[in-house]
């Protein structure tokens, strides 16, 4: 039996300019962990391995989670995001598009920056499309020779590639997928044959209730 479930991290610092002031999750990105955890636990839902990226915002929601499930966590950085900061300030330096600001201009930033990475037309020193694309591959690889149910533990642009891999999306398509992907979100596959089929997209039943509804955050 296969099972792969992705879960995105808690918010993190929504007003950073920079990757390294976004890495850390708020107050909100710990409570939506710790709801999730309690979640799992409180419904059944066991892992027989977790795996995080090596991002503090990654790390510190999975820990979260491990500590309630009882599980160790082993990191692997091929679960890190793509880098998005650097990829605005590329697409600004060279195609002169400013680094959104809310966001209703994030939306219209995702598939340009998408679409201008995968045409090669960002900064060479960036992590290439293709390379990124293969990372992901090999994460869903390794999680499938791992068997059982595995949890993964990254980010909206990790989530977003694995979809477009596995059902086999267009940039467009992938852009629109980023877009609604919520903090500490669940996405699942289940192997049927020899297919990893969709099972859960986007799903936070930790914050159905209404008390929790403004806890439900893109950034």
């Amino acid at each position: 039996m296969v099972e792969i479930t992705f879960v995105r991290h808690g918010q993190a610092q929504t007003q950073a300019r920079d990757e390294t002031s976004y890495d850390n999750l708020s107050n909100l990105g710990w409570d939506q962990a710790a709801w999730l955890a309690d979640h799992f636990v409180d419904t059944g839902r066991g892992f027989d391995h977790v795996l995080s990226g090596t991002l503090n915002r990654q790390r510190d929601t999975a820990l979260t989670l491990c500590k309630r499930l009882d599980m160790p966590l082993t990191q692997d950085a091929r679960l890190n995001e793509m880098d998005y900061f650097g990829l605005s300030q590329s697409l600004q330096d060279t195609h002169a598009v400013d680094i959104p600001t809310s966001r209703e201009a994030f939306v219209a930033h995702v598939p340009q920056v998408l679409s201008a990475w995968q045409n090669g037309e960002i900064h060479s020193h960036l992590e290439s499309f293709d390379a990124f694309q293969r990372r992901v591959s090999e994460m869903i690889a390794l999680a499938e020779q791992l068997d059982g149910r595995v949890l993964l533990v990254t980010s909206g642009g990790i989530i977003s590639m694995a979809m477009r891999l596995l059902l086999r999306f267009e940039v467009k398509t992938h852009a629109n997928i980023l877009l609604q992907i919520y903090n500490t979100s669940v996405h699942r596959y289940v192997k049927s044959g020899d297919t990893l089929a969709l099972e859960t997209f986007n799903a936070v039943p930790h914050l159905e209730h209404p008390t929790r509804q403004s806890a439900r955050t893109y950034l």
